[in-house]
């Protein structure tokens, strides 16, 4: 049986194949390409359109199409094949260079907030060749950007490699000061940890609110749920493991390094986590990832669930961002050195990264909102909706003596200079862990946890490396024309920490008075749901921001905001639509037939022996006669507010009538619902309870 090395990356067009099947000329051309964004010259995408289709075809593959990624959180293709007409009558297996490095998809149907008219079908997609080619059962898939006729990017990856292109110029610029002449490139790297669910497929094909909105609607606590953490790290149960070993082998074939899977802390929670890659590869394999995670559930009898908010009253799921900058001489940025000029160095991208985070904390916490994440950061689950940064008494400890020019205290008491050998060997990992902060320091690397589980890692990442770009682009100013570089660099430094040493929070995220302390006193922002968060795309601080990096035209953006928004309302009112409709068709009829069939019950008892009274059996009517007319009486109140929002014109009053009417009527009659399934008799309730869902999979 083959092992691991021995597949892994099969199903790629990676470095191995391309060296293999390139002439020496052309790999090296595609490398130039790929490392430092030179322009393709035609004849090397000749050569590389044939030598792809060749590899493809000797795999299986009869079609090829360029895999994209619109503005939906999912991805797209149109495969064409590869056959040709031959004189002969025959067909001839052809693919030119043309057709590796620009499609043109229909553009009219994806979301474009504006961009573009129905009518105006034309979209282009252009091969991204630092992101590897891959097979997808028969099909070559080629990763693409999208963009419309006027050449405004339709998808997530085109800002994304352009905010990657901001970093390195800013960074390089940064680098060139402190000596680094050998580095020619830097590149920001990311680790997505993705949490899921896994449930029978024969219970959730029970739930019309899975089906459709991919969590429950309705549903009473079960008499188990996560308060034991027995779940956490646990035993992995023998069906999961049987899916996580297809899962792994499925990922590893792709070239997606797979690395840790666990038992999350809720009953039929989950999480994988890869080894970290550079940004926009690791997006596509994410992508890659997530849709993997549902086809091979279903050929285990499973449904894999990625909403943020499955169920409630358990953990919901995130995607943890873990996001590092490296140089392409091997050296991470956000790791201490051996030498001063290696820790100033270190502190000055720290402190860049610090500042991002204050500066752009309202458009990073908007980057991950959406109706699904609401559920969990509005409602102070891991974590909250404050956007903070963890660095650890250590690290915290050392920026507050630069600050205030104070003796740092560790083996030895020092003065912390910078540039001068008085200052501190860094210990390499000098933070501890915190579930509880949205951006966490986590040795070499910031771990944000606020993505959301079904989420595109795009956006993100896209303004989290415009965000650190800035802030190095005004480092990179100021040093550039400093007549003495270490003193220079040490005001800078000290300036910077004072200011935005707001942002720097190591205790419990999850309480309260953190809440209250964030907002009232350090002047923080706690933006709960998605209508508040969207307006900040278009402040006028974000449009400066990402137009002067060139990551997103003024125009590209606005769409963003009315596609944020449409979004936000779409999923809620199909959620609501959904709620009614569960309510009138089930839940009404199940518990008045319960009911009814009680009351008879007790008449019939009554009947036969006159002297008894019946109390329990007349005590259930009366309850459930009150909670039938209650459930009628609230999803009435929900349909008047899904009315409301039909008559409301604009996206963000839409979005707000829905926030503050519809939302707070799906939560009124939830309650009367739960409370009613919490006393109907099993055998009368619709459709699976919370118990067998979280808990049907052995």
């Amino acid at each position: 049986m083959a092992g691991i090395p021995d597949y892994f990356g099969s199903l790629v067009f990676d470095e191995r194949v391309m060296k293999a099947r390139l002439s020496a000329n052309v790999y090296h051309s595609l490398k130039q390409t790929i490392r430092r964004g030179e322009r393709l010259d035609p004849g090397v995408a000749e050569a590389v359109a044939a030598a792809m289709r060749d590899w493809a075809v000797e795999k299986g593959a009869t079609h090829f199409t360029h895999w994209f990624q619109p503005m939906t959180n999912v991805t797209a293709e149109k495969h064409d094949s590869f056959i040709s007409p031959a004189p002969d009558g025959g067909v001839i297996m052809e693919f030119s260079g043309k057709e590796l490095i620009q499609g043109e998809p229909d553009a009219s149907s994806f979301p474009s907030g504006g961009l573009r008219a129905t009518f105006e079908a034309r979209g282009y997609t252009a091969w991204d060749p630092t992101s590897y080619a891959f097979l997808k059962g028969k099909t070559l898939c080629i990763p693409t950007a999208f963009c419309a006729y006027g050449g405004e990017a339709l998808d997530q990856k085109t800002p994304l490699l352009r905010s990657m292109e901001a970093i390195n110029k800013q960074a390089m610029r940064v680098l060139k000061l402190f000596g680094n002449e050998n580095v020619s490139h830097v590149t920001t790297s990311v680790g997505p940890e993705q949490e899921y669910f896994l449930v029978d497929r024969s219970v959730f094909e029970k739930r019309c609110d899975l089906i459709y909105t991919g969590r429950t609607l309705f549903g009473a606590k079960p008499p188990k749920g996560q308060e034991l953490d027995d779940h956490y790290f646990g035993s992995i149960k023998p069906r999961v493991q049987a899916y996580m070993e297809e899962l792994n082998e499925e990922l590893w074939k792709l070239g997606i390094y797979a690395k840790t899977e666990h038992n999350e802390v809720a009953p039929a929670q989950h999480e994988l986590a890869p080894i970290y890659t550079t940004t926009n590869l690791a997006t596509d394999q994410n992508q890659l990832t997530m849709e993997i995670m549902q086809k091979v559930a279903a050929r285990h009898g499973l449904v894999c669930l990625l909403h943020e908010k499955p169920f409630a009253g358990v953990n919901g799921s995130g995607k943890h961002n873990n996001w590092s900058l490296a140089t392409d001489t091997g050296v991470n940025l956000l790791s201490p050195g051996e030498t001063p000029y290696e820790n100033a160095q270190f502190l000055l991208f720290l402190v860049a990264v610090i500042q991002a985070v204050d500066d752009y904390q309202e458009l990073l916490r908007a980057s991950v909102a959406t109706a699904g994440n609401d559920h969990r950061l509005g409602g102070n689950e891991a974590p909250p909706a404050v956007v903070s940064i963890f660095l650890g008494d250590e690290l915290t400890a050392i920026l507050e003596s630069l600050e205030s020019g104070t003796p740092y205290s560790a083996a030895e008491k020092t003065t912390v200079k910078l540039g001068v050998h008085a200052l501190p060997r860094f210990a390499r990992d000098m933070t501890d862990r915190n579930r509880t902060s949205p951006f966490a320091f986590t040795g070499n690397k910031f771990e944000f946890r606020m993505v959301g589980s079904s989420q595109s890692i795009a956006t993100v990442n896209t303004i989290l490396n415009t965000a650190v770009a800035e802030s190095l682009r005004q480092y990179a100013d100021e040093l550039e024309g400093a007549e003495d570089f270490n003193t220079a660099l040490h005001t800078l430094i000290q300036r910077v920490i004072a200011a935005h040493k707001r942002i720097i929070f190591n205790g419990n995220g999850y309480d309260e008075a953190w809440i209250h302390e964030a907002t009232e006193q350090r002047g923080l922002s706690d933006l709960r749901t998605t209508p508040d968060c969207v307006p900040h795309l278009v402040k006028k601080k974000s449009i400066e921001l990402l137009t002067r990096h060139k990551v997103f035209t003024e125009n590209e953006l606005r769409s963003r905001y009315e596609i944020m928004l449409e979004n936000y309302s779409k999923t809620v009112m199909i959620e609501a639509t959904t709620m009614a409709d569960m309510a009138r068709r089930e839940i009404l009829p199940a518990v008045a037939s319960f009911a009814a069939d009680t009351a008879e019950r007790a008449v019939k008892k009554m009947s036969l022996v006159p002297v008894l009274k019946c109390t329990y059996e007349t005590d259930l009517v009366e309850h459930l006669t009150e909670l039938t007319n209650c459930i009628a009486d609230k999803t009435a109140a929900l349909e008047r507010a899904m009315l409301a929002v039909r008559e409301t014109a604009e996206s963000v009053n839409e979005a707000f009538t829905i926030r503050d009417i519809v939302l707070p009527r799906m939560a009124e009659l939830r309650a009367v619902c739960d409370e009613a399934e919490a006393i109907t008799s099993s055998s009368y309730w619709p459709f699976p309870t919370y118990g067998e869902l979280l808990f049907s999979v052995k």
